[in-house]
């Protein structure tokens, strides 16, 4: 039973995903009740699987029965499990958020439970190309929310996704079929026997589908300037889109990379092929620059979250492109981390939104008094994505600069440095708009923060969507408490790398 457990993980949220679709013959409300009760299962199979994998070992199960490398083999490891547990965790805690928030429909949940089921593919799989068919599914799903706004501004976003979403998916898939064509495999492990059996890091062939495989996903992960998708995504997508989307769409994508990385073309390949190795290093500096820089000349803050993930996760592919121990545990770190804190921000920018009406920097002014609680954990959040101690954003970039220091990479961890300096400027000045800046609208007297509350346009802030801010809040800080018992786990699941 337990070998089973990763493809129920994939299959449950697919047939979650059905059942409001049939429901809507009967019910145009039945959405949110079939997604909470997939997604409790799922967070308990979920935990259940980590759980396994910590005590046990590696869980792995061959679909259909057809064993590896001829059949697809999904593979649950230490650093796997986890991130499906995130993902699992996350699921549940933006719908809750969207009780209120919505869209209720049920089509929207349908899709909901089926981006899910794509992310969880993805983690779990142990095939290039079952991960070409999870990185679609995902994709597809993610075009159809983000189109659920109600606005034609949420539509365009999603074309804009959809086409360079495509490309970058066709790049991957090109990629595969070089591998294929060099090495006769699919499968994750035997690729990596297989390369090293060869050891001809050097065939074109080889390096061809490296750079078509990494280019395709660094479009997933929205690395500049393959970004263009992402700010308008977040920012036309509705309120729960854009938190669920910003949490987990380029943080598993981003997971998927290092799983290319490190069990396909393996460390060897890096050092082997020193060009690929700076080539990622830096496309990673340059949008780790570069988006902090966008994002410090925005108005808007959602925009400015958007332009935030772009530097962000610059500055997680550096650490996996760097690929020392420390640099490895510290990408892992903030990769996990700001899959909370990012998601977590966007919660908090709609609670504020619903509540004042505001969505710019300068409309952020004295939100401070207006929506106490709300304001206070945006503000934590913001501390934490800077990294300040002792936040998870300060342990995964202190690793990271650690990594690059013992590689003896001075310019990166200049531009580490340089990074956070411009991630504490536009916190830093949303901060100040929040605490120390006039309001110039001032709100009724008596409102508790925690009860159902609107603003002008009518629209109800619920006790759910204002814990899931505080959740996140208090996970930003609390996960550092779990980096210790993570970094062993990374030690036991990349011990090629993390044993040097």
């Amino acid at each position: 039973m337990i070998e089973q457990l990763p493809v129920l993980l994939v299959v449950l949220p697919i047939i979650g995903g059905a059942v409001p679709l049939v429901a809507s013959l009967v019910s145009d409300r039945a959405g949110w009740p079939v997604a909470t009760l997939t997604l409790i299962g799922q967070g308990g199979l979920a935990g259940l699987l980590a759980w396994t994998v910590s005590t046990s070992g590696t869980v792995s199960y061959a679909v259909g029965g057809f064993a590896a490398p001829y059949g697809i083999e999904l593979v649950v490891d230490g650093l796997s499990g986890a991130v499906a547990l995130l993902v699992a965790v996350v699921s549940l805690g933006v719908l809750a958020y969207a009780r209120q928030a919505g869209p209720h429909s049920n089509a929207f949940y349908g899709l909901y439970l089926l981006l899910v089921a794509g992310l969880t593919g993805m983690t779990v799989t142990g095939d290039v190309f079952n991960l070409y068919v999870f990185l679609e599914i995902t994709g597809l799903a993610a075009y159809g929310l983000v189109a659920s706004g109600r606005d034609a501004s949420a539509a365009v976003a999603a074309l804009k996704y959809l086409i360079i979403g495509t490309v970058g998916a066709s790049l991957y898939l090109l990629g595969v079929g070089y591998l294929l064509a060099a090495t006769g495999t699919l499968n994750m492990a035997d690729l990596a026997t297989k390369l090293g059996e060869m050891a001809a890091y050097d065939s074109t062939l080889v390096l061809t589908a490296f750079g078509l495989m990494v280019g395709g996903l660094t479009v997933k992960v929205a690395l500049f300037p393959l970004h263009t998708w992402q700010p308008d995504a977040y920012a036309n997508a509705p309120d729960t889109v854009s938190a669920f989307i910003s949490a987990l769409v380029s943080t598993v994508s981003a997971y998927a990379l290092a799983r290319l990385l490190f069990s396909v073309f393996t460390v060897e390949f890096l050092t082997a092929v020193p060009v690929a190795r700076w080539a990622l290093v830096g496309l990673a500096c340059v949008s780790i620059i570069a988006g902090s820089a966008l994002a410090v000349s925005q108005d808007s803050v959602q925009r400015m979250l958007a332009y935030s993930s772009v530097s962000q996760f610059g500055l997680v592919v550096a650490g996996f492109a760097i690929a020392t121990p420390l640099a490895v545990v510290g990408a892992t770190v903030h990769l996990l981390g700001h899959a909370v804190m990012k998601g977590g921000l966007f919660a908090a920018t709609g609670v504020i939104e619903r509540k004042t009406g505001a969505t710019t920097v300068n409309g952020y002014a004295g939100m401070g008094s207006r929506v106490p609680l709300s304001a206070f954990c945006f503000a934590v959040l913001s501390l934490a994505m800077v990294g300040v101690p002792p936040a998870v954003g300060f342990v995964g970039k202190w690793y990271i600069v650690l990594g690059a220091v013992n590689a003896g990479n001075w310019p990166v961890v200049a531009v580490l440095l340089a990074s956070t300096l411009l991630t504490l400027a536009y916190f830093a000045r949303l901060v100040e708009r929040l605490y120390f800046a006039e309001a110039t609208i001032h709100s009724e007297e008596g409102l508790s923060e925690e009860a159902p509350v609107t603003d002008g346009s009518g629209q109800a802030v619920s006790f759910g969507m204002i814990a899931v801010v505080v959740i996140a809040a208090a996970l930003a800080v609390a996960l550092t408490a779990a980096v210790p018992a993570f970094e062993q786990v990374l030690r036991e699941t990349l011990p090629q790398l993390l044993t040097q």
